[in-house]
């Protein structure tokens, strides 16, 4: 079959052809329709993400739109490395059918739901522990997932979604959904002054962190209190995802001036019950056209092209059969 294929580490795929996947038991085995190039699977393609099998030839991809012999369109995935999802046929799960519903566009879905879904499942769980959401503030709002996260958010009752970030265009996106908007220079201290001046008087309930490197610590700068008092506040600060670097300063003040709560979610720290109880919630999210995300569609003959465009700030590229 035709797929796209990464020879090595590094390397971008190529079009060509592969092995037509083996069909195990409790596999079924569907076509593809369309599916998204996330910033996951340039890793897991990569070996730079701690999920990677660390072994080539492989298909890329993690998730996809299929049809099934019978023409069901479903949302669908966890295919066996070597494979992957960029590809004219995969092997998926015969218990993860999750039809698309009616009139739901599937290169939405393709494009949407990885990253969507990163941030609706914190979303989703600081709302069951606090009742409502309050002020959320996501960081790297300029991304994909960043102008996915304002949308679920609002979507979820937050009374105000704060986001930052630097391209000034994909600011402006964001407001566009409903965001205050922060734009970010680069200078620590600068940055720290322009979140704590959007924030106001109080820390808010959640921070979605999609950058992590020094916007993070900026932002740390900006939740750190001065004084005794106790912190009447209570903030979840999640880690999502590390596009300005894997290091970024923790300070002990912080912890202990603040009422807040550091950590990550991504696969491996998320309940993997919790995500398909939130999967069909989601999809018909998509499907009402409640969320949105910009898109460029490829043919899978023109998948290195797409590979190319797919870090191209606030554009998910999707591919799909020739």
């Amino acid at each position: 079959m035709k797929a796209a294929v990464i020879d090595a580490a590094g390397t971008a795929p190529r079009h060509g052809d592969f092995a037509e996947p083996v069909v195990e038991e409790g596999r079924e085995l569907v076509s593809l329709v369309a599916t998204g190039i996330h910033p996951i699977v340039r890793g897991l393609a990569s070996g730079e993400h701690y999920g990677s099998q660390a072994a080539w030839p492989l298909i890329p991809g993690v998730d996809a739109v299929a049809r099934t012999a019978d023409g069901t369109l479903l949302y669908t995935g966890y295919v066996t490395a070597p494979y992957g999802t960029i590809a004219e046929r995969m092997a998926v799960p015969a218990g993860l059918r999750l039809p698309l519903p009616a009139g739901a566009d599937p290169v939405q879905v393709a494009a949407a739901m990885n990253p969507g879904l990163s941030s609706w499942m914190p979303l989703v769980t600081r709302k069951n522990e606090l009742g409502s959401l309050g002020t959320v503030l996501v960081l790297g709002v300029t991304g994909t997932a960043g102008l996915l996260a304002v949308q679920n958010a609002l979507a979820l009752g937050a009374d105000r979604v704060i986001g930052a970030g630097r391209n000034a265009e994909r600011l402006r996106a964001a407001g566009e959904r409903g965001a205050q908007t922060v734009a970010l220079t680069g200078d620590r201290a600068a940055d720290s002054a322009a979140l704590r001046t959007a924030l106001g008087d109080g820390n808010p309930s959640l921070v979605l962190d999609f950058v992590w490197g020094e916007p993070a610590e900026a932002a740390f700068d900006a939740l750190a209190r001065k004084g005794l008092a106790e912190d009447e506040g209570d903030t979840s600060y999640v880690e999502i995802g590390a596009l300005a670097g894997e290091q970024a300063s923790l300070p002990a003040s912080l912890l202990r001036s603040t009422r807040i709560r550091v950590q990550g979610s991504g696969a491996g720290s998320a309940s993997l019950a919790d995500l398909m109880g939130q999967l069909p919630v989601y999809l018909d999210l998509i499907a009402t056209g409640a969320v949105t995300v910009p898109v460029r569609q490829y043919p899978l003959s023109r998948v290195a092209d797409a590979w190319a465009d797919s870090d191209r700030a606030g554009v998910r590229s999707v591919v799909v059969p020739d």
